[in-house]
């Protein structure tokens, strides 16, 4: 579905995922795009040094002509060329998140006629981005099975301010998607927690704990106290998740400055109970990351808890570049049936 035509879009009133899913839809699909008016509402718009490794990594896999790619750049123009795999290597150089730069090239080198490998080293938790544990046990199991053979492993823990944390994935590619479907949960398998804790106090993570399983009504032995001492700096995340048998959902909280450790644990503990609450299979976060696979799919449905403005500007990009539609449907309580064919 290549176009000679450049799709024009307006950066304005999105951030740094509108650029990561416009790179991901561009590479697999061919189409070229100029981006304006950067991450516009942003209290620092244009891009920043994550979104900047996202460009550059997306334009290495294609061999891309690309105008724009500059520190606090508020115009892009990516032009991409064929998707090759092989063997890459991307640095972000800060705390940025690792598992964003994969999310934005893992569509394409799907979609490459050999395997790849990928090391990327930056923050593999940040409060802004899926953690890794996310990656590997909530959103990889559903793309595998819509066919898809990746893996990911993490080879040294990295939080925000430091970074110098690194993934690697391997990616063959994909003979042929199946199309989603996951309405239900399944039997439960179980809930489960952890706190990785790097050069801080234990008392952060004593607190976190405590909190955490005052809220879930869990056994404190129930979230396992786990030491990233190969972080090249301080860091802590608090992770707290249910089994089912057909998906997993994890709900995080990642110590920052001028935030006690009760509430770090308060919003991931807050985040689970919403999930168990509801019957929906598929949490907030995961929706969003669902919906590139089930449009490449061409098809697919999946229930949800709610729409978030990521959800909405994610569905309306990705019907600029492929030639599918997504429909929304309220069922019983609260729950979104999201569709796509």
């Amino acid at each position: 579905m290549k176009s000679s035509s450049i799709l024009q879009i307006s950066g304005e009133s999105g951030g740094g995922q509108l650029l990561r899913s416009s790179l991901s839809l561009s590479l697999a699909t061919g189409q070229p795009f100029r981006m304006t008016n950067i991450r516009g509402k942003r209290e620092k718009p244009g891009l920043m040094r994550q979104h900047l490794t996202c460009v550059k990594a997306a334009a290495e896999v294609c061999d891309a002509c690309v105008d724009g790619a500059e520190l606090g750049s508020l115009e892009l123009v990516f032009r991409p060329g064929k998707v090759v795999g092989g063997d890459y290597s991307f640095a972000i150089g800060s705390g940025g998140s690792t598992t964003l730069v994969l999310q934005t090239l893992l569509p394409a080198l799907l979609h490459a006629e050999k395997s790849s490998t990928v090391r990327i080293e930056g923050a593999t938790h940040n409060p802004m981005a899926p953690p890794f544990d996310f990656i590997e046990h909530c959103y990889l199991p559903v793309i595998q099975n819509m066919g898809v053979k990746a893996s990911t492993t993490l080879e040294r823990h990295g939080f925000m301010q430091a970074g110098g944390g690194v993934i690697t994935a391997e990616i063959h590619p994909v003979k042929k998607w199946k199309k989603l479907k996951l309405i239900e949960r399944g039997e439960s398998v179980g809930t489960f927690g952890r706190v990785l804790h790097a050069h801080l106090h234990r008392d952060i993570a004593d607190r976190e704990i405590a909190t955490a399983s005052h809220l879930l009504e869990w056994p404190a032995d129930q979230i396992e106290l786990r030491y990233a001492t190969d972080s090249a700096g301080p860091g802590n995340t608090i992770l707290l998740g249910a089994r089912f048998a057909n998906v997993c959902e994890i709900s995080t909280g990642i110590a920052q400055m001028g935030k006690s450790s009760e509430a770090v644990a308060t919003g991931a503990a807050k985040g689970l109970r919403s999930y168990l609450a509801s019957s929906a299979p598929v949490g907030v976060h995961l929706a969003d990351q669902l919906l590139l696979p089930m449009a490449l799919a061409g098809s697919g449905v999946f229930h949800t808890l709610a729409l978030s403005n990521h959800i909405r500007t994610n569905m309306a990009l990705i019907e600029q570049f492929l030639p599918v539609k997504f429909t929304v449907e309220e069922l019983e309580g609260g729950v979104k049936k999201i569709q796509c064919g």
